[in-house]
């Protein structure tokens, strides 16, 4: 059962953006539903989408010189910082954590992507900015 639904509140550019919320929301929807010989593997998943994800927008808001980098940082460390705590608990057994940290980020991602995302989203747009995953490439090589 999919704890979060790609709808219309979570479209926010028809490009990288959007492509990146939808493999992000599939993620989720895999660690809700997996088996628990699964779990840990999927959270693993996670984690690097997550940290990959996170990272294209930190660089995004940095070449931009985005003014609430740090607000929109600290959401997307918080984020990170729970999902590997999970993850100690699943190697120790404690699977139902999994499950619990899906349908927690799922919640949260929804009002995040409607609020930090979408304001980034316009802030680039007013730039001038159109990201790409050669852009990306291009930015860490210059990190």
């Amino acid at each position: 059962m999919a704890v979060i639904e790609w709808n219309d509140r979570l479209a926010i550019d028809d490009g990288v953006m959007d492509e990146t919320h939808r493999e992000f929301v599939d993620l989720v929807n895999r660690m809700a539903d997996a088996p628990d010989e699964q779990m840990e593997a999927i959270v693993d998943e996670f984690i690097r989408h997550t940290e990959e994800h996170f990272g294209q927008e930190e660089r995004w808001m940095r070449s931009l010189s985005f003014p609430p980098l740090g607000c929109h940082k600290r959401e997307h460390d918080g984020v990170l910082e729970i999902a590997r705590e999970v993850k100690q608990r699943i190697a120790r057994g404690e699977i139902r954590f999994g499950r619990v940290l899906a349908q927690a980020v799922a919640e949260w991602f929804a009002d995040h992507a409607a609020s930090m995302d979408t304001v980034l989203s316009m802030y680039m747009k007013d730039q001038g900015y159109t990201p790409t995953v050669g852009a990306l490439e291009t930015t860490e090589q210059a990190d």
